[in-house]
C-alpha cells in the first residue's frame, strides 16, 4: 500500500453506519442523541453538491460497467464503432438526444442521464 493510501483523511472524524431494522429507527435515533450524537434530521443536499463531477460520460462508462459489457459490444448494440464509445466515455464526443436513446435502450436506463 503506498504512503498516500496510509494517510487519513478524515481529519479527526470517523464514519459510522448503522443497519437496523426499520422498527428500531426511533429508539437508535433517542439513544445516538442521549450521547449527544444527533441533534435533528440532516439537511437534504443537492445531488450536484454530492456528485460535483457526474456527468453524461460518467453516466455512460457506469452504465456499460454494471451491464458487464465491452465498449465493443456496447458499440455493437448501437450501431457505431467502439472509438465512438471511448470517445463519449471520455467526453471528447458529446452524446445527442437520439444517441442518448439508443444508449439507454442498450443499458436499461432513463436516455436522459447522459444529456
Amino acid at each position: 500500500m503506498s504512503e498516500a493510501m496510509k494517510k487519513r483523511t478524515t481529519g479527526g472524524y470517523v464514519e459510522v453506519r448503522f443497519r437496523i431494522p426499520v422498527t428500531k429507527v426511533v429508539e437508535a435515533k433517542q439513544v445516538l442523541a442521549s450521547f449527544g450524537a444527533i441533534a435533528e434530521e440532516p439537511e437534504s443536499v443537492p445531488w450536484e453538491e454530492v456528485y460535483p463531477d457526474f456527468n453524461g460520460s460518467v453516466a455512460l462508462r457506469g452504465a456499460r460497467k454494471r451491464e458487464a459489457l465491452t465498449q465493443k459490444e456496447l458499440a455493437r448494440l448501437v450501431g457505431v464503432s467502439q472509438t465512438h464509445i471511448s470517445e463519449m466515455e471520455h467526453g471528447k464526443r458529446p452524446i445527442g438526444k437520439d444517441m442518448a436513446r439508443r444508449l439507454a435502450k442498450a443499458l436499461k436506463v432513463n436516455y436522459r442521464v447522459f444529456l
